[in-house]
């Protein structure tokens, strides 16, 4: 099926917000004392957008990404998905929204072992009781956006770890969202791997219009983003528009570009963050 493309790469056409965010706190209780993790966060990003999220460990990255999710409830402020306001529903309106809305990509795949990868990315239609024929279709056709309609009736264990990660983001796009959220999605492969996946989710944004937000410590793929936003100690510290610095090489097919492996201490602070967000 043809999609019209947006007349720039990673930027929505129009000003249509499809996430809200306005003075946004989370806390969490400890050993009795509150530990406040975000402390006011306000900003938009509109359909179409690619936006990066980049800090320090223990910034609030993925407290703040679990919190679009619909993951974790926020302590207080507003905060809107697809104009939808998500302090006043109730855990079934918040299922039904995450379902319909948003697909996630996490650094781990999750894909279930015993299930095929076409299993494993007809899966959340399934759940939802969507007609197996019409899921099965969708699936297939997905799998061979990411470079993978040859690998279909392999599970998990035959894959290399980059062909899970493109199961898992095929999964994560079978419900068609209008949101998609990636957490570290490359913080366990390869450099050369990690390119292949990065160009991967901008050439879903240029064929699908699809609003990604990927949190990571990747410095390359943030350089690559044309909007990267900074969390500091819970905070905005910075929004960075930079439409030029977007990448158009294609996926999956394109010439992976060589970069740095990730050093120990990157890792270790990833591992960190996860701890304290």
């Amino acid at each position: 099926m043809s999609r019209p493309e947006p007349p720039v790469l990673g930027t929505a056409p129009v000003d249509k917000p499809v996430l809200v965010a306005h003075n946004v706190k989370k806390s969490f209780s400890h050993m009795g004392n509150e530990l406040e993790v975000l402390k006011g966060i306000d900003l938009t990003i509109n359909e179409g957008e690619v936006v990066g999220i980049v800090g320090q460990s223990g910034a609030g990255k993925s407290t703040f990404l679990h919190c679009i999710g619909t993951l974790d409830i926020i302590t207080s402020g507003s905060l809107k998905i697809a104009g939808e306001e998500l302090t006043t529903m109730n855990n079934a309106r918040l299922a039904d929204l995450r379902n319909r809305t948003i697909g996630f990509v996490f650094q781990f795949h999750h894909l279930l072992p015993e299930f095929t990868a076409l299993e494993n990315v007809v899966m959340p239609g399934m759940i939802q009781g969507r007609p197996k024929k019409e899921m099965e279709q969708r699936a297939r056709a997905l799998l061979e956006e990411v470079g993978l309609a040859n690998r279909a009736s392999h599970r998990p264990g035959e894959l290399s770890g980059g062909e899970q990660q493109r199961v898992a983001l095929a999964r994560a796009l079978v419900l068609e969202p209008k949101l998609l959220l990636a957490d570290e999605p490359t913080g366990n492969l390869d450099s050369a791997t990690s390119s292949q996946i990065h160009d991967l989710f901008f050439e879903i944004n240029r064929v699908r219009r699809t609003t990604i937000v990927i949190v990571t410590h990747n410095r390359e793929l943030a350089a690559s983003m044309p909007r990267v936003i900074t969390l500091r100690d819970g905070r905005v510290e910075t929004d960075e528009r930079r439409d030029s610095a977007y990448r158009t090489s294609s996926a999956p097919n394109a010439t992976p570009q060589k970069k740095e492996d990730a050093k120990p201490e990157a890792k270790a602070e990833a591992k960190a963050e996860a701890a304290a967000d």
